[in-house]
């Protein structure tokens, strides 16, 4: 109570400074007997505890102990409103019971329990029949509400992956008010969007919801509009089965976002697995709690977060990341550059040695088929090994097709990357009429060249082995220079793998012209270093060979990249001649999610002596895209996450973060 100065005075009382009051409630002590904690079939927390007294008491912890109160328990109604709305919210929702039990039955419920626990058949069983026995005739307590906060940057990946046209399926433990909430704050779905729900608790219902929502798809597809599916956990149940799975993926399939609510592990995993056989498309599950383990291992690509849940998902995931938001550059940034490097690689490999080894077929038409062979033993072993192997190197690690910055400014370039254009049936036929092309001009032009009798000074004639080490050379200076031409990012080890392999294998013609017969290897060889390089038509055909061999494949980027040019490449364009691709920018920007810090302020839930009910704001908060406290502490805004934190009303100070 405050008093006037006057009359403070009155009472010979004086005001210096206000100290308040600190009350230290008293403790009790409890004896924690049991402790069943949460898992996949126990979906509840029980704790058995005793006081001085020897009073035993039973807590449960979840919403599935509304079916089991008593008849008698009061503000049920009252409470499960309030978790409506704080679901609608935002936060996550708990209910906690209670019963007294008497010692006599206590004492015989657990000495049937500690049966039942060391039972060696039907163990599951027996210790549901002992929950059953104290799961009963509860008292409502009351419910929490805590807010699971989104990590950074969550609604703009959302943003990216969905303008990269990744179809993101949210599968969730929250309730159907929270989920969709959680939907809105990042931005998965938006208040304009149709939202078809599924939440039948029979197959009758859920059958015909199916039928209407298909319906309704239809309708809305044919308009233009987007759709998301929102499904509980115990209409999946009956979705996930033979009758309906057909159905409910083809609707899933067609819809722009999917939320799943109330599911468990296990459904999680048999979402994704049935998702890669109904629509034959690549799944990525991503998660940060054990509970995600299944599903991880189910996909395709699984990734785990490191999270306050522990490490089992990102122990059990092909990639490990530390926040949600390192997703957007696992996948714009470096999974379409290793896409690009794999298939040039792939392409690659095909081609060089079709280059070298169909020679061979061509040179068994001249022979007759006579098992002769042009080449040396040991320079055709060393051709993958050594003398073709740093190219692929080079471009399966190093390769860029475009900056990492304009991959995440521009991630509906990511659609190409999905449409697999560089790597489809038409691509590698191409890439194999290629190499059977160059083949040919690698083999026939310098055999042309020395089918008339070459002689040397010292008298001699070129024989096989001059001519297919001509052969040779030519083959490693062609394949190398095709691999300079489908590099698209120079870097210091693309000069050192493609200049450093031709070196390698002059040296290397060098060094094994001389070394027999101090090493018993080659006799045939000794002097070819000789033989080759003093004869002008083998280096006439060293700059002839592969400069006819390459000239379709040079004409026909020019042509490409004048009158053909994909977005991408039209964006490689702007970076390499320094120019910022503005049109391109315009085409996909980002939504803003900078809403103020009075915003922020707003949307508090509670405050000293002023509680903002979500009823008496239920109309402003159904009809806003960026509505609950799941959204209230967004980053990177007007305002830093310090500001906010030290920005609710608190009577201790708030240190200062880095």
């Amino acid at each position: 109570m405050l008093c006037q100065r006057p009359s403070a005075e009155k009472l010979l009382t004086s005001f210096t400074r206000t100290s308040p009051i600190v009350r230290t409630p008293p403790r009790h002590l409890l004896l924690l007997l049991f402790i069943f904690s949460f898992s996949v079939n126990l979906t509840r927390m029980v704790l058995l505890s005793a006081n001085r007294g020897r009073t035993v008491s039973a807590w449960l912890v979840d919403t599935v102990i509304y079916e089991r109160l008593s008849p008698d328990s009061r503000f049920t109604k009252e409470t499960l409103s309030h978790m409506d709305e704080f679901a609608r919210i935002g936060l996550r929702t708990l209910c906690i019971a209670f019963r007294r039990l008497d010692r006599s039955f206590y004492e015989q419920w657990a000495a049937k329990y500690y049966k039942a626990s060391i039972a060696i058949t039907d163990r599951s069983e027996l210790l549901d029949e002992t929950y059953e026995m104290i799961e009963q005739d509860l008292d409502l307590v009351g419910a929490t509400a805590i807010e699971d906060k989104l990590q950074d940057e969550v609604p703009q990946t959302i943003a990216n992956m969905l303008a990269a046209g990744i179809s993101v399926w949210v599968l969730t433990g929250d309730k159907q008010e929270t989920a969709i909430n959680i939907g809105l704050s990042c931005r998965l779905i938006n208040p304009e969007q149709t939202q078809l729900i599924i939440n039948g608790t029979n197959l009758d219902v859920i059958r015909d919801q199916l039928f209407e929502c298909s319906s309704q798809l239809k309708n809305e597809i044919a308009v233009g509009r987007e759709v998301a599916l929102i499904v509980t956990g115990k209409a999946l149940e009956s979705l996930l089965t033979v009758q309906c799975q057909k159905e409910f993926f083809e609707i899933a399939h067609k819809s722009s976002s999917v939320i799943c609510c109330r599911v468990s592990p296990w459904q999680k995993a048999e979402v994704v697995r049935l998702a890669k056989a109904f629509t034959k498309h690549i799944t990525l599950a991503i998660g940060d709690g054990a509970n995600d383990v299944g599903m991880i291992q189910a996909a395709d690509i699984g990734v785990g977060i490191f999270g306050v849940e522990g490490r089992q998902a990102a122990c059990s995931s092909d990639y490990a990341i530390a926040q949600f938001r390192f997703l957007n550059k696992l996948l714009l940034v470096h999974g379409a550059w290793s896409f690009n490097r794999i298939t040039k690689v792939i392409l690659y490999s095909f081609y060089k040695n079709i280059c070298l080894y169909v020679i061979q077929f061509w040179f068994g038409i001249v022979s007759g088929f006579s098992g002769q062979i042009i080449f040396d033993r040991w320079t055709m072993a060393l051709y993958n090994v050594a003398f073709s192997a740093a190219p692929p190197f080079a471009l399966g690690l190093f390769e860029r097709n475009m900056s990492s910055r304009n991959c995440l400014r521009l991630p509906v370039l990511y659609k190409e990357t999905q449409r697999s254009s560089t790597f489809d049936k038409v691509t590698f036929l191409m890439w194999i009429l290629n190499g059977i092309f160059h083949s040919i001009i690698l083999f026939w032009i310098p055999l042309l060249a020395f089918q008339s009798d070459i002689v040397y000074s010292s008298g001699k004639t070129a024989n096989i082995l001059v001519v297919g080490n001509t052969i040779y050379t030519c083959v490693v200076i062609t394949v190398c220079l095709k691999a300079g031409l489908e590099h698209t990012a120079w870097t210091i080890f693309s000069h050192l793998a493609i200049w450093g392999t031709i070196g390698l294998w002059f040296a290397f013609l060098t060094a094994y012209s001389h070394v027999y017969p101090t090493i018993p290897v080659g006799p045939d060889m000794v002097g070819m270093d000789t033989a080759c390089f003093s004869s002008p038509v083998f280096w006439l055909l060293l700059i002839l060979v592969p400069v006819v061999a390459l000239t379709r494949d040079f004409v026909w980027k020019i042509i490409r990249r004048t009158y053909s040019l994909t977005m991408r490449e039209q964006v490689m364009l702007c970076e390499q001649i320094g120019v910022e691709p503005e049109p391109f920018l315009q085409m996909f920007q980002p939504r803003s999610y900078d809403n103020g810090f009075q915003e922020v302020r707003g949307l508090r839930l509670f405050r000293r002596q002023n509680f903002v009910s979500p009823a008496s704001n239920a109309s402003l908060l159904s009809h806003r895209g960026d509505h609950g406290y799941a959204f209230s502490q967004v980053e990177h805004g007007r305002f830093t996450q310090t500001d906010i934190v030290r920005a609710y009303h608190s009577t201790e100070a708030k240190p200062m973060g880095n």
